[in-house]
């Protein structure tokens, strides 16, 4: 059982599916880091300023007591990071996209190759068969 197991890990597929999971993890973190550092402040000002990171609705208000102490926690929707997270997305998918289409436009060119030449031989023997079926 653990050599097939080491025969199943050690297969091509397999070990290249195991580093596009990792890079793919790395680049959406970049891509995070992108929309909240760079996109979404350049996004600010041309929105008015609503920063979208930021953005948040209280559905309830905390409840505090005489005290100052909270009892009841605020119910809050962080749509600003909701909102951060789709594009995340939308950017990962789009580039991951842009990936699979170039590889297959260049499985597609490597299909298409034409197949290579016959051998001289064979070529010069396919002549000599035509010329006595021609003589029969």
């Amino acid at each position: 059982m653990l050599k097939e197991f080491k025969e199943f890990a050690m297969k091509g597929n397999l070990i290249d599916m195991a580093v596009g999971f990792v890079m793919g993890g790395a680049f959406a973190t970049v891509v995070t880091a992108f929309i909240q550092g760079v996109f979404l402040p350049l996004l600010a000002p041309i929105m008015g300023g609503l920063d979208l990171s930021t953005l948040k609705v209280t559905i309830s208000p905390a409840v505090v007591d005489a005290a100052g102490e909270v009892t009841k926690p605020a119910a809050i929707m962080e749509i600003g990071a909701f909102v951060s997270a789709c594009i995340s997305f939308l950017i990962v998918a789009f580039v991951m996209f842009m990936l699979i289409k170039g590889m297959n436009t260049l499985k597609k060119k490597e299909e298409a190759a034409p197949p290579p030449a016959p051998p001289r031989q064979e070529v010069l023997l396919e002549e000599i068969r035509n010329l006595l079926a021609k003589q029969s």
